[in-house]
């Protein structure tokens, strides 16, 4: 279990040197048995604060932002009348100034002693937070030992980004409650960060000093705006910088292969087939500021699948996409993926930065799993949410583009393809079975369905195919950085554009595709 960290420990690690300045003012008064007021008088003792969280602003790496930190102390950190009050104020300060805000609950939950009324406070924090969120202002959470009751189910699970600290107890229900409830104890290893980490409720378990670095590098992202260059922030020794150049020859302008080549779709099809193809974990070697997340934030996570945050050459955005490394004929993108990749949209929504999507799918699972659990709906709901999306977007066909899971990423403003890149409603092998109940007929299918990244350029269906010489597994780091390239000139060209007209744009984009 780890060691309890007060709030001043935390602050003190987390913030510059001497940069906290407090915004407390003393407790509104509540209605306290004569009880109550000793066990506040000797928390207030114990704690060494006068309520069980504190509030203020510092600066992180020089940047200014707002905090808010739970005094586990003090009466086991629970969440009263005067404590939220001082929370939401807090978070309605933080909105004001455009601040982005930094909250660290520890906290056994509501405070029983002031019963239904301390309880019902966590629905006015929580709307404080969504009005700070709906502002457009990053909302950061790091969740310390223990996190439980009404803290959790409140402001501690609405954070844009969510850590939690390594050993810490997180849930719902506490277990000595549930004993308490039901004569038995609640099983081991299910509330811990680490089990909701792997079960995709929490981003990342990480000590305090790490979550400093996370913190910088996501504001970076979601408050810098574009950058000329490549910045570097001083830890190389975990993320790579992204600062690369091309060699001689493979210059982000160019043709598609070599010149007076013309591979057929089969080709390109067993070309992005290939082991070695680089994916978008190599694409994200060679970004900045780069902030892995995980899972939907909402109990589900998929390993076939990666999201971050990251700057593609000074340019900031959201990334999502198919990880080629994780999947396999039994191991391919479920509803959870999609649900993933729908938390990517809010998010990039949300916090007004671009949104990078990366197809490179053998397709979407096919099992009984999967359709209980929504995937066609899932599917058409990512549809629906890029189509409309209020943010620029990029999408970006790596390699295999097969079927529903590949078409959900794919409405954007610019799509991008790599020369070898193909998008099809099948594998050919599948549409070679469909039409001549046979999968011999494949290489044939594959180019009367014109799947191959030349056709869909002359189809309208991507904007630009960004060159392979002659193989992207023949050539892994020049090419993806002459793909970075590609994707920063996209982003770079598409922020400098109105939201609105961008919108429209993209509507009418897929309005007209098949038409002559």
């Amino acid at each position: 279990m780890a060691v309890k960290v007060s709030a001043r420990e935390l602050l003190g690690e987390l913030l510059d040197p001497g940069s906290f300045s407090s915004w407390d003012r003393p407790p509104v008064p509540v209605h306290a048995s004569p009880q109550y007021r000793v066990e506040l008088e000797a928390a207030a003792a114990t704690a060494g604060t006068d309520e069980s969280v504190l509030t203020g602003e510092g600066l992180l790496r020089g940047r200014r932002v707002a905090v808010i930190a739970c005094e586990f102390g003090f009466l086991a950190g629970s969440v009263g009348v005067a404590a939220a009050e001082r929370i939401v104020s807090a978070v309605e300060r933080a909105t004001e100034l455009g601040l982005p805000l930094l909250a660290s609950p520890t906290s056994g939950g509501t405070r029983m002693q002031e019963g239904t009324v301390a309880f019902v406070q966590m629905v006015k924090i929580a709307g404080a937070v969504a009005v700070h969120k709906a502002a457009g202002h990053p909302y950061l959470v790091y969740l310390r030992n223990p996190t439980m009751g009404g803290v959790f189910a409140s402001w501690g699970s609405l954070g844009h980004i969510t850590f939690a600290e390594p050993g810490a107890l997180i849930g719902f229900l506490g277990p000595r409650v549930y004993k308490a409830l039901y004569g038995r104890s609640f099983p081991e290893g299910v509330q811990t960060a680490e089990n909701l980490y792997r079960n995709g409720v929490i981003d990342g378990v990480v000590p305090v000093r790490v979550f400093r670095r996370i913190v910088h590098r996501s504001l970076s992202v979601l408050c810098d705006g574009p950058s000329a260059l490549p910045r570097n922030d001083g830890d190389s020794r975990e993320f790579d910088q992204g600062i690369g150049v091309l060699a001689a020859g493979n210059e982000l302008y160019g043709p598609a292969l070599r010149e007076g080549d013309d591979v057929p779709a089969w080709q390109s099809v067993l070309i992005s087939r290939r082991g070695d193809r680089p994916g978008i974990r190599e694409l994200l070697r060679h970004v900045t500021e780069r902030v892995p997340l995980s899972g939907t934030g909402q109990g589900e996570s998929d390993r076939t699948v990666v999201l971050a945050l990251a700057r593609f050459r000074g340019q900031p955005c959201v990334v999502f996409g198919h990880d080629r490394a994780g999947q396999s004929p039994e191991q391919t993108m479920g509803p959870a993926a999609l649900r993933e990749a729908r938390r990517s949209m809010h998010l990039a929504a949300e916090l007004r930065v671009p949104l990078v999507l990366v197809i490179d799918t053998i397709g979407a699972s096919l099992s009984r799993e999967a359709e209980e659990r929504g995937l066609a709906p899932e599917i058409a709901r990512c549809l629906a949410d890029l189509v409309t999306l209020d943010t620029p977007t990029v999408s970006v066909l790596l390699g295999q583009g097969s079927g529903g899971g590949a078409l959900a990423l794919l409405p954007a403003d610019r799509v991008l393809a790599a020369a070898n890149g193909w998008l099809a409603p099948l594998p050919p092998e599948g549409a070679s079975a469909v039409v001549h109940r046979d999968t011999r007929y494949a290489p044939k299918l594959a180019g009367a369905q014109r799947i191959r990244a030349k056709d869909l350029l002359a189809d309208g269906i991507v904007d630009r195919v960004v060159p392979e010489y002659p193989d992207a597994a023949d050539e892994p780091t020049d090419f993806s950085l002459r793909m970075v390239a590609a994707i920063a000139e996209e982003l770079a060209e598409l922020t400098a554009r109105p939201a609105d007209e961008l919108v429209s744009a993209r509507r009418a984009r897929y309005r007209r595709v098949g038409l002559r």
